[in-house]
């Protein structure tokens, strides 16, 4: 019995160079498709901003583009093996390669080398041109397809911890000692209890704390209000904690994001969910090694018993819940009650074993 892991260059050449013809033909019609019904729907958005015409559509096609391509990767994938595994099923191509002592799994390897490329060029992709399009295209639909204005590194709806107090500023703007705060509302607490709340209309750097001018402060226990010409507030709280903005993690890189990351933790902000995103930057493109292992269910078995219908729409079930899966888990990670390792990598693990376990008792 043959037990090499390739047990021929001709075979792994030619299940290789099918899977992914089949793969990128799959690919290239459902981008098509989609980027059309996507653009129609889109376009009177962009059109609506005046002076916008053909070259707004064209640059927004551009931006769409590999968006489109990152989401619908791992379904090509799927089923390009579906369609490559039905065709060999039917042309006994499969029952051709078991006579000749290939197992099931040797059948499979090229499949799983082919999309193991395919996944490393994907984190490539999303990670160098993805990241900067989605970067640009919210940019331009935040201001409604108009002109993108430049960022003056002014921070909004800012939230700080310091000890039990929550401080609350409208916005944040300029640069270490230089930040000024407007709109400053201190949350006073002792033991989880709300105390007091002290409102003033700016707040400025004194010293290693922060100085609300004309301020007042509400007691919650008389329901008073009293006057404070000036109250220090924040001791110890940097200026970076209150200028650090919201993190986008699909407009960043994955080392963009795990630098942002970092600041972020310094500087007290939960970063659970950011955390969930950066390990599904790279569990992401590796659910394409898992469709050719998901889909193998298609390959085996006699094409002339009737069953080859039913197997493909089992190959297909199993990828799709695992997409299913992979969003709920992710979801949970975002509002943190899966951690973020369990959220990346869970539905991967899970059926991978899935996978493994039907291959291995149905044809092994």
């Amino acid at each position: 019995m043959n037990i090499a892991f390739f047990p021929s260059a001709t075979i792994t050449r030619y299940m290789a160079r099918r899977f992914l013809m089949t793969s990128a033909s799959v690919l290239g019609a459902l981008v098509l498709v989609l980027l059309t019904l996507d653009l129609l729907g889109e376009s009177g958005k962009v059109l609506a901003y005046r002076g916008n015409g053909d070259a707004e559509l064209w640059r927004y096609a551009g931006l769409r583009l590999p968006q489109i391509i990152q989401r619908f990767l791992p379904f090509a994938v799927l089923l390009g093996t579906l369609i490559c595994f039905a065709s060999l099923n039917q042309n006994s191509e499969i029952i051709s390669m078991k006579a000749g002592g290939v197992s099931a799994h040797q059948i499979l390897a090229p499949l799983v080398l082919a999309s193991l490329g395919i996944a490393v060029a994907s984190f490539a992709f999303n990670d160098r041109i993805v990241s900067r399009a989605t970067a640009a295209l919210s940019a331009w639909e935040a201001a409604d397809y108009g002109p993108v204005p430049r960022d003056r590194g002014i921070v909004s709806n800012v939230w700080v911890r310091d000890g039990d107090d929550l401080i609350h500023a409208d916005t944040a703007s300029g640069r270490g000692n230089a930040v000024r705060l407007t709109g400053v509302t201190v949350y006073e607490r002792d033991g989880g209890r709300l105390v007091s709340i002290l409102t003033g209309a700016q707040g400025v750097r004194a010293g290693s704390g922060w100085r609300v001018a004309q301020a007042s402060r509400f007691d919650v226990a008389s329901g008073k209000v009293i006057a404070v010409p000036a109250a220090e507030i924040g001791r110890g709280i940097t200026p970076d904690r209150f200028t650090l903005a919201d993190v986008d993690p699909e407009g960043r890189s994955f080392i963009g994001l795990a630098d942002a990351i970092d600041e972020l933790e310094k500087a007290g902000r939960p970063v659970g969910a950011l955390r969930s995103v950066l390990w599904h930057k790279i569990s992401g493109p590796l659910s394409a090694v898992l469709m050719p292992l998901l889909g193998a269910v298609a390959a085996f078995g006699l094409a002339r018993s009737g069953r080859l219908f039913v197997r493909l729409v089992i190959g297909m079930g199993l990828g799709f819940a695992y997409f299913v899966a992979d969003n709920f888990a992710l979801a949970m990670g975002n509002l943190g009650a899966y951690p973020p390792l369990l959220a990346a990598w869970a539905p991967f693990v899970l059926f991978l074993l899935i996978g493994e376990t039907i291959l291995i008792r149905t044809e092994e």
